[in-house]
């Protein structure tokens, strides 16, 4: 049986407990499935016919929530018990969950799972406001994480959308029943439409789509093995056919991740091999576009990780506002937006900052939102929610920033106005630049190392001096210290800082490459003419000041002055320029200790009497170390300074015979040509120095040329990278509005078709009664021509014997109240005429709407009747 098959994968560690109270100990997650069952109105028979179709001794537990009258007694139990033989139970507070059983929230409680034991809250919203089921999804994915499986069944609203979600970033599997079969459809077709279920069937055959991917989940889990081990030359034909299909390369995401949700599908599908799922998509083109959506991993919401939006909040956005105390406009980009909420909780956020700070039209901020899902950009740009957002957001923001439409809610102009989304691969496509503030939340947690060791540089790269980068919780700028410092490490809030790193100019895979300012370049300045105190601190430098070292806060040595060769060396092997590596026999373990207190002492710190191995010798030597902080180019930067100690040397007395030879001619000659050769050896040595100080003098004038020309060209490429990254806004700005310039134009169709099918004649009037607008047919009622429009009504020749109309607009204006009367025309037609007053989309009056509908055969009828009828009660008079 089932069951066999799933303990298998946990043999010998199934226990059952004896009591149904947890333990003191914490257990650990439940080697058996548990399956999260949501429904709703027309839940009962759902849930019925699912239980039928599911075996008795399946291995599994069941965990049923359902929209209850918190008023009436819990019956589910008992109707449930009656269709199935597993046992089931309606929850009690902190009761461990069993294979085999089928557990039923009671009426009027929220319901979470902690290592396998159910616990039951008060609910703290209001009746109508409650999510249980998304509550209970979001705490089993938490739980249960890769193994948790959901399963939503009829219902209205859109509850169990969020828990899917959760379930679905952890790596569960994720089920709704087929919008057809189900009495009401709302909840399955929310999550449906949300993106987030795997599999969609009638609910007879969810269970056995249950059984079918635990079977193949075991059978995979069974066949694991570590990454390296696995069919590399399958992955990377999956990484081929995604390239080919979806233009996007996800050779720079974690193999790990991406081999997970491969196995995810393959088990949706009941395949065992990662072979056969490559034949699979080479079949199947919508797959690869599922799986593409599958790796995208678009799991987010308003306001996710309070704490952290907070913060930015109340400390991140209030000093970027403070440094513009004149005002202005703010600019920011959210990467991985995914379908909106972040670049809008940002917006939202920056409204309340404001307003808090007192500065509402001072400032202003354009938010570019990027993602590489076209889907999500699309419902992005929409702006409409399900109305589980409710759990995410405060009533007060709920009212004030969003519009109730349909079943859900849509963002308001002024936030919507704020953002501009653009599809995008941040690792391929230009940068946005000049930022104040940078979003990049759970992105990096999915890129390889070496990817996240390029973005940050880019990151920098992008924000102005001083701006804000915002992380994931799980992420983190690694060992760029250099060029973020931690405004708030708890909340992931980083502040960008100048850079003193050197190096190559940042490379991605792209052809877009971007040279990062903040890396030292040499400057070509005019040198002042020589004047004797000039001369004398050159000289003072070059002989006199003792050798030192610039490094940053890891070691990496930055600068180099004077002579350090007695102290540091190369080491042997890869090129390595870190001091402690460096440093010679004697000095590296004193000089740590040393380096590490200055950091944290903020003080110098000398060391004494060191002695150093040079060369087969010993130097005594002190040492000096520094942590830095002023001028501002230098913070966080390390000098060390290394002073000579004279060490007394023993002279050994030596001496020679006094006796002098006898001089002879020959000896003389001798030493006359030896003088000779030394004074025109002398002389040549001068020359030499004379033409090397004129080839030195040379060699700098090429190098200040050279430096010259090299800081043109870093001018020249930094313009043009500006141009580039402008270039990508304006296209940016283009496609959001080609977007909104399309929708309006079907807009547009829709209402005029639909006006025009109506056949009754519309006129817009503005608040002073100046035609606006008019429908077909309204110039046989009104003499009114397309260039009419702007000039008032009741300058106009009408057909209508209705000489108080505009008096009676005024009126509607005034009371809000609509006006209806029938009114004839010269001609003998009749009208329906009805003012009503025209609301905008934020609820202003912005003047009537009047309509006519054409009566007339309704007045003959009329008539016809009044005829007749007077005709009868005439006979009848007669008669009687």
């Amino acid at each position: 049986m089932m069951k066999k098959q799933i303990n298998k994968l946990n043999s010998g560690n199934a226990q059952e407990p004896s009591s149904s109270k947890g333990s003191s100990t914490p257990p650990e997650t439940a080697p058996f499935p548990i399956v999260g069952i949501g429904a709703s109105a027309g839940g009962l028979e759902a849930l019925e016919i699912f239980l039928r179709h599911v075996p008795d001794k399946c291995g599994m537990a069941f965990v049923i929530v359902q929209h209850l009258d918190p008023t009436h007694i819990g019956i589910m139990a008992e109707l449930l018990h009656r269709v199935t033989g597993m046992e089931v139970l309606q929850v009690k507070d902190r009761m461990r969950i069993k294979p085999d059983c089928v557990y039923v929230i009671p009426p009027n409680r929220d319901m979470s799972i902690l290592h396998g034991v159910l616990h039951l809250f008060e609910p703290t919203a209001a009746r109508g406001l409650r999510l249980p089921i998304d509550f209970f999804l979001c705490s089993l994915a938490e739980d249960c994480l890769q193994g948790s499986i959901g399963v939503i069944l009829s219902g209205m609203g859109s509850d169990g959308t969020m828990g899917l979600r959760a379930i679905k970033e952890k790596g569960g599997v994720a089920l709704a029943q087929e919008p057809a079969s189900a009495k009401f459809d709302s909840m399955p077709r929310s999550a449906i439409a949300a993106g987030v279920v795997d599999i969609v069937a009638p609910v007879e055959e969810l269970p056995g789509k249950i059984i079918d991917y635990l079977r193949h989940t075991i059978a995979i889990t069974r066949s694991e093995v570590t990454l390296e081990e696995k069919d590399q030359s399958a992955l990377e034909k999956v990484f081929i056919l995604l390239r080919a299909t979806t233009g996007h390369d996800f050779t720079m995401y974690k193999k790990n991740t991406v081999y997970r949700r491969i196995e995810r599908r393959m088990s949706v599908h009941q395949i065992d091999r990662i072979a056969s799922y490559v034949r699979y998509l080479q079949e199947n083109k919508q797959e690869v576009e599922l799986l593409f959506k599958e790796l995208l991993i678009g799991v987010t919401n308003f306001f996710r990780d309070p704490e952290s939006w907070e913060c930015l909040q109340r400390e991140a956005i209030p000093e970027l506002l403070a440094a513009r105390p004149s005002g202005g406009s703010l600019r920011a980009w959210s990467t991985g937006c995914s379908t909106g909420e972040e670049p809008y909780s940002l917006a939202i956020a920056f409204k309340e900052a404001l307003e808090q700070a007192g500065t509402t039209s001072s400032f202003s901020l354009q938010i570019f939102a990027t993602d590489l899902d076209q889907d999500a950009i699309d419902k992005a740009r929409r702006g409409i929610y399900p109305a589980t957002i409710a759990a995410n957001l405060s009533p007060e923001r709920l009212q004030r920033f969003f519009v109730p439409e349909g079943s859900g809610y849509r963002v308001c102009k002024e936030i919507r106005e704020m953002v501009t989304f653009a599809t995008q691969n941040v690792i391929m496509h230009p940068p946005f630049t000049k930022l104040d503030i940078l979003i990049c939340r759970n992105l990096l947690i999915y890129l390889t190392t070496e990817m996240q060791k390029k973005l940050i540089p880019l990151f920098h790269y992008s924000l102005n001096p001083a701006g804000i980068l915002f992380l994931g919780s799980a992420e983190s700028i690694t060992t760029f210290t250099d060029f973020f410092e931690p405004l708030n490490s708890k909340s992931r809030l980083f502040r960008r800082r100048d850079s003193l790193q050197t190096g190559d100019p940042l490379s991605l895979s792209a052809p877009y490459v971007p040279t990062l300012p903040g890396i030292f370049k040499e400057v070509s300045m005019a040198h002042p003419a020589a004047n004797l105190q000039s001369l004398a601190e050159q000289l003072l430098l070059q002989r006199f000041s003792p050798a030192a070292v610039l490094t940053n806060t890891t070691g990496d040595i930055l600068n180099i002055s004077g002579r350090t060769g007695k102290y540091l060396e190369p080491a042997a092997g890869k090129a390595n320029m870190n001091i402690f590596v460096m440093a010679r026999d004697g000095l590296r373990l004193d000089l740590n200790n040393a380096f590490q207190k200055a950091l944290r002492q903020k003080e110098a710190v000398t060391l004494k009497g060191i002695k150093i191995g040079t060369n087969g010798g010993t130097q005594t030597v002190d040492v000096t170390v520094q942590a830095l902080e002023e001028p501002e180019m230098l913070r966080g930067t390390v000098m060390i300074v290394f002073t000579d100690v004279a060490t007394p040397v023993t002279a050994k007395a030596s001496g020679r015979s006094a006796k002098v030879p006898v001089e002879t001619a020959k000896v003389i000659e001798l030493e006359e040509e030896l003088q000779s050769f030394r004074e025109e050896l002398l002389t040549t040595r001068e020359e030499m120095q004379s033409s090397h100080e004129e080839l030195k003098s040379t060699n700098e004038e090429l190098q200040s040329t050279n430096e010259e020309l090299q800081s043109t060209n870093e001018e020249l490429t930094t313009s043009r990278e500006e141009m580039q990254s402008l270039n990508e806004e304006l296209q940016t700005v283009n496609a959001e509005q080609q977007s909104k310039m399309e929708d309006l134009a079907r807009v547009n169709d829709d209402m005029r078709n639909l006006l025009n099918s109506t056949e009754i004649v519309t006129v817009f009037l503005d608040n002073k009664l100046h035609i606006r607008r008019f429908t077909t047919g309204a110039d046989k009622l009104f003499k009114v021509i397309p260039g009419d429009v702007g000039r008032p009504l009741s300058d106009i020749v009408t057909d209508l014997l209705y000489p108080e109309m505009a008096d009676e607009a005024r009126e509607v204006l005034r009371t809000l109240v609509y006006s209806e009367k029938q009114i004839v025309a010269n001609d003998g037609r009749w009208f329906s005429v009805r003012i009503m007053p025209y609301r905008t989309g934020n609820d202003v009056i912005g003047g009537v709407v009047i309509t006519f509908a054409n009566i007339t055969e309704a007045k003959k009828v009329e008539a016809e009747l009044r005829g007749k009828i007077a005709q009868f009660e005439g006979q009848q008079g007669s008669n009687g």
